[in-house]
């Protein structure tokens, strides 16, 4: 992978991006996602936000060979903490961590949030933690897009700040509002290894001397709930 031929989770990633927008990548590891946003005159003002100086060091160097440091301006800092006033940033992405990284990474920097920026979201685990930072600070998601690349299936959360405070059902949250409503292919896949992990957790627990059976119980109805969840009707 590399900026011109980005893996399909970045490129999606990147589609969320709206041209014009103003970006600020948190965790941008080598710049691939900013690079191609600029590349193909996506974004004219990035900034690529790392929070080590190794893959910092990567992003600068990526950024020059491919002479774009007038348009992307690589910078050392803890998560939102990249974000200077003059920046007038409208867009922030936020990959390939997990949805307590995230989470972490938006509340502690809420005060960089001017409510105008499009969160582009993608958490590897932990989508409802994300979710639910969402609704707790009034962003309402207005998209979502759920795909599997290389054998792992990942989630795409798009937010906006609301204007009056959001809610969403407990189902939403677990599952997503958009993803609940299209039960693609890959949800459906998705929630059916879930069942067989949970499955599994069951079969070891009942080898234990004394087995939980609440918590059994408890993971015996997750099964049941993701069951209704994911019928298809035929």
């Amino acid at each position: 992978m590399n900026s011109t031929h980005l893996s399909k989770r970045l490129q999606t990633v990147s589609d969320h991006v709206e041209p014009g927008s103003r970006l600020a990548d948190i965790g941008s590891d080598h710049a691939y996602l900013p690079i191609h946003l600029a590349q193909n005159h996506i974004i004219d003002y990035g900034v690529v936000g790392e929070v080590a100086k190794g893959p910092l060091a990567n992003a600068t160097s990526e950024i020059t060979k491919d002479h774009l440091l007038d348009i992307l301006h690589p910078r050392l800092a803890d998560g939102l903490a990249a974000i200077e006033p003059g920046d007038d940033i409208d867009a922030i992405t936020i990959a390939g961590m997990g949805g307590n990284l995230i989470t972490h990474i938006l509340e502690a920097g809420k005060a960089k949030l001017t409510g105008k920026e499009k969160l582009i979201l993608q958490p590897n685990v932990g989508e409802p933690v994300v979710r639910n930072w969402l609704m707790a600070n009034q962003y309402r998601i207005f998209a979502e897009q759920i795909l599997k690349e290389d054998g792992h299936i990942y989630e795409i959360i798009t937010a906006k700040k609301a204007a009056k405070p959001v809610t969403y059902s407990k189902l939403a949250l677990q599952f997503g509002p958009f993803l609940l409503q299209e039960k693609s292919p890959v949800f459906v896949e998705k929630w059916q290894e879930e069942i067989g992990l949970l499955k599994r957790v069951i079969k070891n627990m009942r080898q234990a001397t004394t087995p939980d059976t609440a918590k059994m119980a408890a993971i015996q109805a997750e099964i049941k709930l993701i069951n209704e969840v994911i019928k298809v009707e035929s």
